[in-house]
């Protein structure tokens, strides 16, 4: 079910004034603004605090967002809750019935829950198969795993599974004769920075359903830059979920 799927609900158009305003203009745009971000979500609740005042001038005071089964830019998540405030959009466009746009970058602090089954359903998706991809093809060109190929590496059947702080990530290794080499590398996961994910103590598998493994000592530390305009501040990992909690900045189209 998408955005345009169902009427608002008491809870969407909640705030601590009730206010024309709000439910017959701004929810609806705030509504249809979200749903030109996501591919897809359920259980949309939107609620808008700010008076009437702020509104014309285009000024929200705070906006809290929760959600569930969202998928933006193929990436599945689960459950999702987050809160914005002082953020400013065009409001004399909206109220001629135009569609909301950010004038101001504003940050967004909030929790995401990802199921495992999420993470491998967005695998199928450029955004994390790309990722997953480049970084098993970069381990595996450096020679660190003890495969070393100057070719194109061919790598399909990406797989995650959540272990209890860990995280393993398979691969099916396709040669240019069609042999199949199942491989995979599990790691834990901590924060170096906010904006800095390290791997903690990587080791090389045979395969993703292996118990012992080869420890990958130069890559214990690695770490991946999340970016400027993003922060994690908890990072949770147990079987079958992630949990993160952290502060993200929307820039204006």
């Amino acid at each position: 079910m998408t955005l345009g799927d169902r009427e608002p609900t008491e809870m969407e158009e909640s705030t601590g004034k009730r206010s024309r305003l709000i439910s017959k203009v701004l929810a609806p745009a705030v509504r249809l603004w979200l749903r030109s971000q996501v591919e897809h979500v359920e259980d949309l609740h939107v609620e808008i605090t700010a008076g009437d005042r702020q509104i014309l001038s285009g000024y929200i005071e705070q906006l809290e967002i929760s959600a569930k089964n969202a998928i933006y830019q193929g990436l599945a998540l689960n459950q999702i809750q987050l809160t914005g405030q002082n953020i400013r959009v065009n409001a004399g466009q909206i109220v001629r019935g135009k569609p909301l746009q950010l004038l101001e970058p504003i940050r967004i602090q909030g929790s995401v829950l990802l199921e495992e089954a999420d993470l491998n359903t967005s695998l199928k998706a450029p955004l994390l198969k790309a990722g997953v991809t480049e970084f098993l093809q970069t381990l595996l060109r450096s020679g660190t795993a003890g495969i070393s190929n100057d070719r194109d590496l061919n790598l399909q059947n990406l797989t995650i599974q959540l272990r209890s702080q860990q995280v393993v990530l398979g691969a099916t290794l396709i040669s240019d004769s069609g042999n199949e080499t199942p491989i995979a590398i599990r790691t834990g996961f901590a924060l170096a920075a906010p904006n800095l994910l390290k791997l903690v103590n990587p080791q090389w598998l045979p395969h993703a359903a292996a118990k012992r493994g080869l420890p990958l000592s130069d890559l214990d530390g690695y770490t991946f830059n999340l970016g400027d305009e993003t922060e994690i501040h908890e990072l949770a990992i147990d079987p079958e979920k992630v949990t993160c909690q952290g502060k993200l900045i929307v820039l204006p189209a």
